[in-house]
Protein backbone atom coordinates (compact mmCIF):
# COMPACT_ATOMS: atom_id res chain seq x y z
CA UNK A 1 0.00 0.00 0.00
CA UNK A 2 1.31 3.49 -1.03
CA UNK A 3 0.76 5.93 1.70
CA UNK A 4 1.12 9.18 1.90
CA UNK A 5 1.50 12.22 4.72
CA UNK A 6 -2.07 13.36 5.57
CA UNK A 7 -3.75 10.29 3.59
CA UNK A 8 -6.96 8.89 5.94
CA UNK A 9 -6.61 4.97 6.57
CA UNK A 10 -8.41 2.73 8.95
CA UNK A 11 -6.44 1.10 12.03
CA UNK A 12 -6.71 0.19 15.59
CA UNK A 13 -6.69 2.82 18.43
CA UNK A 14 -5.34 2.20 21.32
CA UNK A 15 -7.51 4.70 23.38
CA UNK A 16 -10.47 4.64 22.03
CA UNK A 17 -10.31 0.48 21.68
CA UNK A 18 -11.76 0.68 17.93
CA UNK A 19 -11.07 0.40 14.25
CA UNK A 20 -10.94 3.88 13.55
CA UNK A 21 -9.88 6.68 11.13
CA UNK A 22 -6.46 7.67 11.34
CA UNK A 23 -4.26 10.24 9.59
CA UNK A 24 -1.15 9.25 8.43
CA UNK A 25 1.82 10.55 10.27
CA UNK A 26 5.26 9.19 9.03
CA UNK A 27 6.15 6.96 6.54
CA UNK A 28 8.71 4.51 6.24
CA UNK A 29 9.53 3.06 2.63
CA UNK A 30 6.26 4.03 1.48
CA UNK A 31 4.54 2.15 4.45
CA UNK A 32 2.67 4.05 7.05
CA UNK A 33 4.86 4.29 10.59
CA UNK A 34 2.96 6.47 12.59
CA UNK A 35 -0.61 7.46 12.60
CA UNK A 36 -3.21 9.91 14.39
CA UNK A 37 -6.53 8.56 15.08
CA UNK A 38 -9.26 11.36 14.27
CA UNK A 39 -11.33 11.26 16.88
CA UNK A 40 -9.47 11.17 20.32
CA UNK A 41 -6.36 12.80 18.16
CA UNK A 42 -3.38 10.19 19.80
CA UNK A 43 -0.72 9.34 18.36
CA UNK A 44 0.49 5.30 17.93
CA UNK A 45 2.42 3.31 15.58
CA UNK A 46 0.50 1.69 12.74
CA UNK A 47 -1.08 -1.86 13.74
CA UNK A 48 -2.44 -2.94 10.40
CA UNK A 49 -6.02 -3.10 11.62
CA UNK A 50 -5.23 -5.39 13.94
CA UNK A 51 -6.19 -5.63 17.61
CA UNK A 52 -3.40 -6.45 20.38
CA UNK A 53 -4.83 -9.96 22.09
CA UNK A 54 -7.00 -9.06 25.93
CA UNK A 55 -5.51 -10.39 28.70
CA UNK A 56 -7.83 -12.96 29.05
CA UNK A 57 -6.85 -14.34 25.81
CA UNK A 58 -3.36 -14.33 26.92
CA UNK A 59 -3.97 -15.97 30.11
CA UNK A 60 -6.29 -18.59 28.39
CA UNK A 61 -3.03 -19.22 25.73
CA UNK A 62 -0.58 -19.63 29.07
CA UNK A 63 -2.81 -22.14 30.52
CA UNK A 64 -2.89 -24.03 27.60
CA UNK A 65 0.72 -23.85 27.22
CA UNK A 66 1.24 -25.31 30.74
CA UNK A 67 -0.85 -27.97 29.75
CA UNK A 68 0.69 -28.98 26.95
CA UNK A 69 4.16 -29.09 28.84
CA UNK A 70 2.77 -31.17 31.39
CA UNK A 71 1.63 -33.87 28.73
CA UNK A 72 4.59 -33.52 26.81
CA UNK A 73 6.31 -34.66 30.27
CA UNK A 74 4.07 -37.20 31.05
CA UNK A 75 2.20 -35.92 33.74
CA UNK A 76 -1.25 -35.83 34.25
CA UNK A 77 -3.16 -32.74 33.64
CA UNK A 78 -6.01 -33.36 35.99
CA UNK A 79 -3.61 -34.42 38.89
CA UNK A 80 -2.99 -30.82 40.12
CA UNK A 81 -3.37 -29.99 43.68
CA UNK A 82 -7.01 -29.44 44.81
CA UNK A 83 -8.45 -30.95 41.74
CA UNK A 84 -11.73 -32.16 42.15
CA UNK A 85 -13.55 -35.09 40.09
CA UNK A 86 -15.32 -34.80 37.30
CA UNK A 87 -18.60 -36.42 36.71
CA UNK A 88 -16.53 -39.44 34.92
CA UNK A 89 -15.16 -40.54 38.81
CA UNK A 90 -16.97 -42.79 40.31
CA UNK A 91 -18.57 -42.26 44.34
CA UNK A 92 -15.65 -43.83 45.89
CA UNK A 93 -13.11 -41.59 44.20
CA UNK A 94 -15.47 -38.27 45.58
CA UNK A 95 -15.14 -40.10 48.80
CA UNK A 96 -11.50 -39.94 48.35
CA UNK A 97 -11.53 -36.62 47.22
CA UNK A 98 -13.04 -35.11 50.55
CA UNK A 99 -11.12 -37.04 52.75
CA UNK A 100 -13.63 -38.47 55.09
CA UNK A 101 -15.52 -41.05 54.40
CA UNK A 102 -18.98 -40.05 56.44
CA UNK A 103 -19.16 -36.96 54.11
CA UNK A 104 -21.52 -36.61 51.05
CA UNK A 105 -20.41 -36.93 47.74
CA UNK A 106 -19.97 -33.73 45.88
CA UNK A 107 -22.47 -35.67 43.25
CA UNK A 108 -25.37 -35.77 45.82
CA UNK A 109 -25.54 -32.09 47.38
CA UNK A 110 -27.84 -30.55 46.06
CA UNK A 111 -28.43 -26.26 45.29
CA UNK A 112 -28.96 -24.52 47.61
CA UNK A 113 -32.54 -22.76 47.32
CA UNK A 114 -32.26 -18.64 46.27
CA UNK A 115 -34.45 -16.72 48.86
CA UNK A 116 -37.11 -14.99 47.08
CA UNK A 117 -36.91 -17.11 44.61
CA UNK A 118 -40.12 -18.60 43.07
CA UNK A 119 -40.88 -22.01 42.85
CA UNK A 120 -41.27 -23.36 38.86
CA UNK A 121 -44.74 -24.65 38.63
Amino acid sequence: MRARLGDVIDDYCVKCKRIMNHSVVSCVNDEPAKVRCRTCHGDHDYRHEIAPPTKADLRKQALYKEVLDRMGRGEDPAAVDGAVPGPEASQGDAMAATGAEGEVPIAAVQPAKVKGARAKK
